[in-house]
């Protein structure tokens, strides 16, 4: 799958970002393709009307557990409605993608040296993440939608590259591994992992203790869903930042290549 994404200046926009996102899909007419569209609050319409609309969706810029579950929900709401109108299910697609370092960047740098939590909130976030998964596309509501030939919208970990060298440099990889799931890896990671990684199910070892990390850090004085908020709109501005400066230089080499005024 290729996945072509919104510009980020429209994330807070849903109406836009389903203009956009309707006409680039239509444009392209390929069934490979995916819209990515951010996670926001204003993006959960757009990923109802684009999945009522047969458009792929690729959910990018998910942190938070909360976050995550309305996002199914959202697909799952347009998918009904197909359903409801009788057209089809079985061609279409969705990922969720759950930003995984970042997390631990944010939590760790607001916990004390030494703690036991260092490194591993977000993959507890992502396990908890992943048990949400399983229940929603277990509900009876999604079982008529199954036999519809809809398919479920798979987890996908990203930001899966380790940032502290203190822990193993295939972390996000190695721990996170089971049915259903994508993961997205920087070349330095997936060499890593080629090299020394192992491949056995970890993703669902211990659901409870998971949980169990959550609780511990909010008793630790982490309000996980500020940490999440700030990623979000970090992530925002981070996505508009880079769009600015690739306008910049198509500007600047379109400029160049125009030459001088005569």
């Amino acid at each position: 799958m290729i996945s072509f994404e919104s510009t980020p200046d429209l994330a807070d926009d849903a109406e836009a970002t389903i203009a956009q996102a309707s006409d680039l899909w239509h444009r392209l007419a390929e069934p490979n393709v995916m819209s990515k569209v951010p996670g926001t609050k204003a993006g959960l319409p757009a990923i109802e009307q684009l999945t009522r609309a047969g458009v792929n969706v690729n959910i990018t810029l998910l942190f938070s557990v909360k976050r995550y579950e309305e996002v199914i929900d959202a697909y799952q709401r347009g998918l009904t409605a197909r359903a409801d109108a009788g057209e089809r299910l079985n061609q279409i697609t969705s990922v969720a993608s759950y930003f995984l370092s970042r997390i631990d960047t944010k939590v760790d740098a607001r916990l004390h040296e030494g703690s036991p939590l260092r490194g591993r909130v977000a993959l507890a976030s992502a396990r908890v993440a992943y048990q949400r998964y399983i229940e929603k596309f277990r509900r009876p509501g999604w079982d008529r939608l199954r036999q519809l030939g809809a398919k479920p919208q798979r987890p996908l970990w990203a930001s899966t590259g380790t940032k502290n060298p203190e822990f193993s440099d295939v972390l996000y990889v190695s721990q996170l591994i089971g049915p259903d799931v994508v993961n997205t890896m920087p070349e330095q990671t997936l060499r890593a992992f080629a090299d020394h990684g192992e491949v056995k199910p970890t993703l669902v070892a211990d659901p409870a203790a998971a949980e169990s990390t959550l609780a511990e850090a909010a008793t630790a004085g982490i309000d996980l869903n500020s940490v999440t908020d700030e990623l979000e709109r970090e992530g925002i501005e981070s996505f508009c930042d880079s769009y600015r400066q690739l306008l910049k230089c198509v500007e600047s080499k379109r400029d160049a290549l125009a030459g001088p005024e005569s």
